[in-house]
């Protein structure tokens, strides 16, 4: 089930004046998790040592991709299972991308390498004591948060930037999302979580909005779960988690 009542809310950025910032509580009180290693499926059937990682990565811009290169340098033979100078290629529109080797993103390590099954950029972010959003492609440590911009213009002539954050369902993916054999976002099998997602992914949702706002976030998502007046809860949510702050 893609299409499902949600609660939005949305209020003036604090740390702009021009941007308005548009929220989907429904998705930031759930108790979605990330279960690679635990219990995921994989996107496609037969592979779930891959999690989400089958396709490989593309870059957000060059700064993105900049940022990841110089985390590659720090991979070793004994860090990365496909160590190799070349970790880009094209896709068939012409768009950088991480390689994929083996049928997988070029970084993810198999599950008996010795430095640890999963994301090798991931791993040496840990071993570094770094978030691992410092280290991986900007998609992939958003992913199943998902970021948006439109410019509104309003009756009176006016324009302002909606930044609008939400959940990254399988038709964020494009057309091919349909083809998706397993997708956690929608799963109950993933929404296990001891906290909301508003709390265990405070990082990322800093990173992609801002402290300021991410503030105002909390705040919301706090009085909603402590009060129990979420209007929309997650479906995949079990009925049990919900009430829990």
């Amino acid at each position: 089930m893609l299409d499902f009542p949600r609660e939005w809310a949305e209020f003036p950025d604090p740390a702009d004046a021009d941007q308005l910032v548009r929220v989907d509580l429904t998705w930031l009180c759930s108790r979605w998790t990330c279960i690679y290693g635990s219990g995921c499926a994989g996107i496609y059937e037969g592979r779930p040592d891959d999690g989400c990682c089958t396709l490989g990565a593309h870059f957000s811009d060059k700064d993105d991709e900049k940022r990841v290169a110089a985390w590659v340098e720090r991979l070793t033979p004994e860090t990365w299972e496909h160590h190799a100078k070349k970790w880009t290629e094209k896709d068939e529109d012409g768009e950088k991308k991480t390689r994929v080797v083996d049928g997988g993103c070029i970084f993810l390590n198999s599950p008996d390498f010795p430095a640890g099954m999963g994301c090798a950029l991931h791993h040496q972010a840990i071993r570094e004591g770094r978030n691992p959003l410092e280290a991986k492609p900007d998609v992939c440590w958003q992913l199943p948060l998902r970021r948006t911009y439109d410019r509104v213009e309003r009756p009176d002539g006016t324009e302002v930037l909606v930044v609008t954050l939400g959940e990254y369902d399988r038709r964020g993916w494009g057309p091919g999302g349909h083809d998706l054999d397993w997708y956690c976002s929608g799963n109950t099998e993933a929404h296990v979580a001891a906290e909301p997602v508003y709390v265990h992914s405070a990082a990322e949702i800093i990173e992609m909005i801002g402290a300021d706002a991410y503030a105002v976030v909390a705040a919301m998502c706090a009085e909603r779960l402590a009060q129990r007046t979420l209007i929309a809860p997650h479906p995949a949510d079990p009925p049990r988690m919900l009430p829990i702050v």
